[in-house]
């Protein structure tokens, strides 16, 4: 799961930053307006924690912009700003929850938890295809109720492949997806190469019915065998 966090006070983005890294979520970040107004228009994330004070602009015009371009899903706004107003207007232009600073940084967790579940699988903490399940809470994989030992890269793109089963995912979008940021330090794809090659060996030797088929050039599809 990628998330972008727009906040400008950096001990507050460190510490999110921080906790969701523990939570094996890729994270990106952005402290003024006119970053997060570049990222939001070039990447896709599965949640945004969008600050509303910031250098530059106002949060709330960053949400317009994402409503526009139907990316209003799974934003959590959060701010110092204890305003009535500010929380409608949130609501009003797509963001799913709002939390008003100071906050515990574990009551976020559970926030941005709650909203990708809620948006992504209807409040349930597994995804199962064919014979097999995942398990997002507890990191499991099982094939036919046997647990099916991942490492924490097979594990975030096969959770990737499910959420997009039977569409074709570029290597670029997979990178960003899984890499995020530090995706702009890799010379080629090879290390997408061999996470896959071996994702692809465990679910053969588990006899999943889950199988990535590769799209010559461009990327990977997962499917049902």
């Amino acid at each position: 799961m990628k998330i972008l966090v727009v906040e400008d006070e950096k001990e507050l983005l460190k510490n999110i930053v921080d906790s969701l890294t523990k939570e094996h979520f890729v994270i990106e970040s952005a402290s003024d307006f006119r970053s997060a107004s570049d990222k939001i228009g070039l990447y896709d994330y599965d949640c945004i924690l969008l600050d509303i004070m910031l250098p530059g602009g106002n949060g709330l015009e960053l949400l317009e912009q994402l409503k526009q371009s139907g990316k209003a899903d799974n934003v959590i706004i959060i701010s110092a700003k204890d305003s009535l107003d500010d929380k409608l207007k949130g609501l009003e232009l797509g963001a799913d929850d709002y939390l008003t600073k100071p906050f515990h940084i574990a009551e976020l967790n559970a926030r941005v938890k709650a909203v990708l579940r809620r948006n992504k699988q209807d409040g349930k903490n597994t995804i199962e295809l064919a014979n097999t399940v995942l398990d997002l809470q507890d990191r499991l994989f099982l094939v036919n109720g046997e647990s099916v030992p991942l490492n924490r890269k097979e594990f975030d793109i096969l959770n990737y492949f499910l959420f997009n089963k039977n569409r074709l995912v570029t290597k670029t979008a997979l990178a960003e997806h899984v890499w995020g940021d530090n995706i702009d330090q890799a010379d080629n794809f090879d290390f997408i190469y061999y996470q896959i090659k071996n994702l692809r060996k465990k679910l053969t030797d588990s006899n999943s019915e889950l199988e990535i088929e590769a799209v010559y050039g461009i990327g990977y599809k997962l499917v049902e065998k």
